[in-house]
C-alpha cells in the first residue's frame, strides 16, 4: 500500500494508459496516489546533478489530480486522461513557467499554456513538470551543460538520446506515465529507441505547434514518449484535438512494407542489424511481406542537410540576435550548428525549400505503392557519455543518430519508434514510417506490429 495515498502501489513499468485509467474509473487507485508514485521517483532518481526534470510542478499537479479525485467520486464525467501525470519537454509554454528550452539565460514566464497544453489539461491529464532536453533542441545526443545529461535507465553510464532526454527518462523511470516532445530530426524517436520506449512522430500539421519554442518551423512535429503504441495513439489523439477511439485489429497478412537497400542500413552495428533482423523474421512470420529495394529519393536527402540545411537556416533567423546579445551563455556546440545558417543566403534557403517539396512529392509517390517503410530507428546502440567528450567524435555520432529518423522530417511523413531489443541487450528501436496524413493507419499497423515483435 501507498501510506500517503491508501491505495494498492501501481507498478508503472508494467501498465499502459488504458490500464491506468481503467484502475481510476474503478477506484483501485486515486489520482493523487498515481501522482505521488511519480514523484517518489522523481525524488528517488533524479540527480541535481543531471536532471531529468528541470522544474517540478508539484503545487500545480497536486491540485489537478485532487480535482480528478473529487469529480471521480461525484461520479462526473471525466476527460479522457483524467488523472495521468504527462511531462514535458520545456519547449512547451505553461502559465507562469520559464520556457527556457534547456538555456540558463532565458528568464522571461510564459503568459499562457501552449495549445497542446491546454488540451492535454482539458482531458484531465496531471502536468508534473518541464522536463530536461538538449539546449534549444539542436542535437540528437541530449547532452546539457547547463543542467547535466539524465541517465540512461536502461543503460548506465550511456545517453538517453535526444533532444528530449529529459521526457523519456521521466517515463523509463516512472517519473511520468508519459511526456511530450517535439521532434525535428528525430528528437522523440531517438530517446524512446534509446529508453526502451514507444514514440511517435505525426505528420507535422496534425498537431498545432502554438505556445512551442521553435527550432525550424519546415520540420519541427510534437509527439508523445510512451510504453505502447495505444498510448501513443490516446495522446496523438487528444493533441490533434480528435475523440480517441481503440483501434480495430490490423491484420499483417498480405501487408507491403519496403526496407531500403540504400542509405538508412548504412554503417549499423552488429547488434542494431541483429535486431533489425530479428524484427523482419517476426513480421514475415505474422504474415507482412518485406521487400528489399533501393529507395531513390534517399540519395538525395545529403544534399538538403548541406551546411546545416533547413535547420541552421531558420534556427540562426530565430536566435541571430540573440547569439549577439548572448553568446557565451549557450552551448558551445548548439551556438557552431546555428550559426552556420548565417552562411546560407536567402536565394539558397528558397531553392532549399524548392528541392524538398519536389524529395516530398517523390516520396509520396514512390511510397505509394507500400503500406510503409521499414529500417532501424538509429543505427547504433545509445553512446556512452565518455566518448562524446571529443567535439568530433560527437559531431559524427549526432550526425549518424539523427540519419535515420531525419527521413520523415525532411520528407513531412509520419513515424514510429517501437523498442525491438532483447532482455540484457542494449536498447534500440524498430522504425516504421508511412506517408504523410495516414497517422491513424500507421498507428494501427504499428499496434499490430507491436504485438508481433513480443512473441
Amino acid at each position: 500500500m501507498n501510506q500517503k495515498s491508501g491505495v494498492a502501489h501501481v507498478d508503472l513499468a508494467s501498465e499502459t494508459l488504458s490500464s491506468l485509467l481503467e484502475g481510476i474509473h474503478q477506484n483501485r487507485w486515486r489520482a493523487s496516489g498515481l501522482l505521488e508514485i511519480c514523484q517518489d521517483n522523481m525524488d528517488r532518481y533524479d540527480d541535481p546533478a543531471n536532471q531529468v526534470y528541470t522544474a517540478r510542478f508539484d503545487r500545480t499537479a497536486e491540485a489537478e489530480a485532487a480535482a480528478i479525485d473529487t469529480l471521480r467520486k461525484g461520479n462526473v464525467p471525466l476527460g479522457e486522461l483524467a488523472g495521468l501525470p504527462i511531462a514535458l519537454k520545456v519547449l512547451f509554454d505553461v502559465a507562469g513557467e520559464v520556457t527556457h528550452s534547456g538555456s540558463k539565460w532565458w528568464k522571461e514566464p510564459a503568459r499562457s499554456d501552449a495549445l497542446i497544453v491546454s488540451r492535454l489539461r482539458r482531458a484531465g491529464a496531471v502536468i508534473t513538470g518541464h522536463t530536461n532536453m538538449t539546449e534549444f533542441a539542436y542535437s540528437g545526443l541530449g547532452l546539457n551543460p547547463h543542467y547535466g545529461t539524465p541517465a540512461n535507465p536502461l543503460a548506465p553510464g550511456r545517453i538517453s538520446g535526444g533532444s528530449s532526454s529529459g521526457a523519456a527518462s521521466a517515463v523509463a523511470h516512472g517519473m511520468a506515465v508519459a511526456a511530450i516532445g517535439s521532434d525535428t530530426g528525430g528528437s522523440v524517436r531517438i530517446p524512446a529507441a534509446f529508453c526502451g520506449l514507444v514514440g511517435f512522430k505525426p505528420s507535422q500539421k496534425r498537431i498545432p505547434r502554438d505556445g512551442s519554442f521553435p527550432l525550424s518551423d519546415s520540420l519541427d512535429s510534437i509527439g508523445p514518449i510512451a510504453r505502447s503504441v495505444e498510448c501513443c495513439a490516446r495522446l496523438d489523439a487528444v493533441m490533434a484535438g480528435e475523440s480517441w477511439q481503440k483501434a480495430s485489429p490490423v491484420d499483417l497478412r498480405d501487408r507491403r512494407f519496403v526496407v531500403p537497400a540504400n542509405y538508412m542500413l548504412d554503417d549499423v552495428s552488429a547488434g542494431v542489424a541483429e535486431a533489425f533482423a530479428r524484427s523482419l523474421r517476426k513480421l514475415r512470420d505474422s504474415g507482412a511481406v518485406i521487400v528489399e529495394a533501393p529507395v531513390p529519393v534517399l540519395d538525395e536527402l545529403p544534399g538538403l542537410m548541406e551546411g546545416g540545411g533547413l535547420t541552421a537556416a531558420e534556427s540562426y533567423h530565430i536566435h541571430r540576435e540573440w547569439l549577439q546579445q548572448h553568446s557565451d551563455e549557450y552551448d558551445p556546440r548548439v551556438r557552431t550548428r546555428m550559426e552556420r545558417g548565417a552562411a546560407i543566403s536567402a536565394a539558397d534557403y528558397i531553392e532549399l525549400l524548392r528541392r524538398r517539396a519536389e524529395r516530398k512529392r517523390q516520396a509520396d509517390e514512390w511510397l505509394a505503392s507500400y503500406d510503409g517503410l521499414l529500417a532501424p530507428t538509429v543505427p547504433v546502440e545509445p553512446p556512452r557519455l565518455k566518448d562524446l567528450e571529443n567535439d568530433a567524435e560527437y559531431a559524427r555520432l549526432n550526425l549518424l543518430i539523427l540519419r535515420n529518423p531525419t527521413v520523415a522530417n525532411l520528407l513531412d511523413l509520419c513515424a514510429i519508434s517501437l523498442p525491438n531489443h532483447r532482455s540484457g541487450d542494449l536498447p534500440g528501436g524498430l522504425m516504421l514510417i508511412g506517408r504523410n496524413g495516414t497517422d491513424r493507419a500507421l498507428l494501427g499497423m504499428a499496434e499490430a506490429m507491436e504485438k508481433a515483435l513480443q512473441q
